[in-house]
């Protein structure tokens, strides 16, 4: 290997989004691979309001592997981590920079170490797929670093065995995770059904009702709901199989009143398996369940003969409101800000984050304009106008969005190219 002496540091950044799912994975039938017991239908999000950034550093000056995660730093010792760099460094390609005087050859990145920065402009392991974006980001920086040549759906298995969503964050638009049936879990991969551009109508707004760690962990609850619910069984085996072949045509004819009614379903399923679980798992809250009770009375599901909106909630207390267009993306926000003003605290700039667009074409400019906002007229008579001011910490609102990037710009990377720790 040439250039050692000179201590270089070779760096890729990267950007990656989350993802919901509307049809949702939950159990495994291999902890260690994470294969899945189902198939599974997400929407990718605007990485510009829900994404990891990860910058990738290698060195020969460097002693060990480490990471830092939105500035802390975390140990890389975990089997997640280890088996995606094993399989990463098994696929690693030659590179050399005639420049700077730096060879590497596809065996020598077994004994180089990396340092990795990144950072979630969203909240971490609150129930919003972080851990998604992240292992995702990971994935794509450092095949981008290491010269892999594998294409995106053999990233993303190596990304899944990261964290199972993770798989299907390497793509854009409308994913599906294929469960697959190979022991090694290479068939186990993501495939994309649409990219961001197939349904930009769309529009969809998540209000993060809380962004502290869930008290049960994705992977502990799926652990538990496998040993015990009977009810994940019949959903595996019967349910989602005829739930993904809906689903996939919904998105196929942009058929919103099937998309939102099979998503609404799925998400009540998978809470009620949570809830078959022993012990019960609860993901959801009483602000939670607010969302649900302003669903089930509001225009939020049927308003004039039409599916308005969809609601899906994943491993955590936060709700995601799909609306088929901005027309009633606008009116749902209305509603919502009507329900769950900001606390005291609050400044709308940072109540409302991502297309904040959205806000002007509700009419909404101020905190005064939601003080003035009235109930709407079709709860007139059918329920209490109680407003839950503080119960939401913000809303985002955001759309389908394009899967992983680089990011070429020195000012993105999160490492100092000179020392090759975290700026």
């Amino acid at each position: 290997m040439a250039g050692e002496s000179q201590k270089w540091i070779l760096m890729a950044t990267a950007r990656a989004p989350t993802n919901i799912a509307v049809i949702k994975y939950w159990g495994k039938r291999d902890e260690n691979l994470i294969l899945p017991i189902n198939d599974s239908i997400s929407i990718t999000l605007d990485p510009d309001h829900l994404s990891a950034t990860t910058t990738v550093a290698v060195s020969p000056s460097f002693e060990k592997d480490r990471m830092w995660l939105n500035g802390k730093e975390i140990p890389l010792s975990g089997g997640r981590y280890q088996n995606c760099l094993r399989e990463l460094r098994s696929r690693a390609g030659d590179f050399e920079d005639e420049n700077r005087g730096i060879q590497i050859k596809k065996e020598g990145w077994n004994k180089l170490h990396f340092h990795i920065a990144s950072y979630n402009n969203f909240p971490t392991a609150a129930g919003l797929a972080s851990s998604a974006a992240g292992f995702a980001c990971l994935v794509f920086s450092l095949a981008k670093l290491m010269n892999v040549k594998e294409e995106l759906g053999q990233l993303s298995a190596i990304a899944r065995q990261g964290s199972g969503s993770a798989c299907r964050s390497l793509y854009g638009g409308f994913v599906k995770w294929t469960m697959g049936n190979e022991m090694s879990g290479r068939d186990s991969k993501a495939v994309q059904l649409a990219n961001e551009t197939h349904w930009e109508d769309l529009i969809i707004i998540v209000a993060v009702v809380s962004s502290r760690q869930k008290e049960t962990s994705s992977t502990s609850g799926m652990r538990e709901s496998v040993e015990t619910s009977s009810l994940i069984q019949h959903r595996a085996k019967v349910v989602v199989p005829s739930r993904i072949l809906q689903m996939e045509e919904a998105i196929r004819n942009r058929n919103f009143s099937s998309f939102a009614r099979l998503t609404c379903a799925d998400s009540n399923q998978f809470h009620a398996v949570c809830l078959d679980t022993s012990p019960p798992i609860f993901y959801m809250n009483d602000t939670s369940h607010r969302h649900d009770f302003c669903h089930r009375y509001l225009f939020i599901w049927r308003f004039k003969g039409k599916t308005q909106v969809a609601y899906t909630f994943d491993a955590g207390p936060n709700a995601v409101l799909i609306a088929p267009n901005r027309k009633v993306a606008s009116s749902l926000l209305q509603r919502l800000l009507f329900y769950f003003p900001p606390g005291p605290d609050n400044e709308l700039n940072s109540y409302i984050l991502g297309d904040k667009t959205i806000l002007q074409e509700a009419g909404i400019e101020s905190l005064n304009h939601i003080e003035a906002l009235k109930p709407p007229p079709e709860a007139k008579d059918k329920v209490p106008s109680q407003r839950f001011a503080g119960d939401v910490s913000y809303f985002i609102c955001t759309r389908s969005g394009k899967g992983p990037e680089v990011l070429m710009e020195e000012e993105h990377a999160l490492i100092s190219s000179q020392t090759g720790l975290p700026k």
